[in-house]
């Protein structure tokens, strides 16, 4: 939990005692993907808490912006970057080997600009239609679940790509995933079985059956993408995963904002009237 803490996000481990002067190895940053889901909820958690902030002093404009930027900030741009790379490397070059040296440069060009910006205006208005779904007779508890589950799915789609494709470079970011993956050895079974779980049961237990329509969409989109990448490249690459979490990102937190407006997003205590 603590490797994917670290990797996925901003927040400071070093607090926790004996965690100040950790370094995760390679199988540690590999087993780590079995807490992805789990990185997700914490961010959909902090979505929540900073939504019920801002929703009493800002209008939903400025709340939306600060839940994006904030998203944003907590995990560094890590995505948003491996977004823009891919959408240079697969748009700008020909040839999987030339696409792939276009995606190793660390300047962006337009196409990762164009990229970036068409995702981040769709999270915004969708963030927006969500918060003001508060106005139309939707209960502030038909927004608050929504915020906890989109980033759990996304989180879930790095897992689905990690183990449905494979490692087109020798080193990069993502290589540990890959190159201490021996089933025998746990490999990346037991992970990857292990956030399943976390992400079925979150699914379920937070938004019923919408909730498991969710992930199941979230898996289907993570392998089409990861599929259409993998074409281009030869494989995926470290800049891809975070490709496919932002993409994953926004179309499931579009689907979200129609699914809520209908009231289909609610704890499984709620679909069963155990409350």
């Amino acid at each position: 939990m603590l490797a994917a803490l670290t990797f996925l996000t901003v927040f400071p481990i070093s607090i926790i005692p004996g965690a100040k002067q950790w370094t995760p190895t390679r199988q540690e940053l590999s087993n780590s993907r079995a807490y992805y889901p789990a990185v997700g909820l914490l961010l959909g958690l902090m979505l929540v808490s900073l939504e019920r902030c801002c929703s009493e002093v800002f209008p939903d404009y400025l709340s939306a912006a600060v839940l994006l930027v904030s998203l944003i900030v907590v995990n560094r741009g890590l995505h948003l970057d491996g977004l823009m790379d891919t959408c240079d490397g697969i748009f700008g070059g020909f040839t999987p080997e030339r696409r792939l040296e276009i995606m190793r440069d660390s300047q962006v060009g337009a196409f990762g600009v164009a990229g970036a910006a068409g995702v981040l205006i769709l999270k915004y208005g969708a963030l927006v239609s969500l918060l003001g779904l508060s106005g139309s007779g939707v209960p502030d508890s038909g927004i608050q679940w929504p915020l906890l589950i989109f980033p759990m799915l996304s989180r879930w789609s790095m897992v689905v790509a990690l183990g449905a494709f494979p490692y087109v470079r020798s080193q990069g970011l993502g290589s540990p995933f890959h190159q201490s993956g021996k089933l025998r050895q746990g490999g990346i079974l037991w992970p990857t079985a292990a956030a399943g779980i976390t992400a079925i049961a979150a699914s379920v237990l937070l938004g019923s059956i919408a909730g498991v329509g969710m992930l199941v969409g979230a898996s289907l989109i993570a392998w089409v993408l990861g599929r259409s990448v993998a074409a281009k490249l030869g494989g995926l690459t470290g800049d891809s995963y975070g490709a496919i979490n932002e993409v994953t990102e926004m179309l499931a937190l579009m689907a979200v904002v129609a699914i809520a407006s209908h009231g289909w997003v609610e704890p499984l205590t709620s679909f069963l009237d155990l409350t």
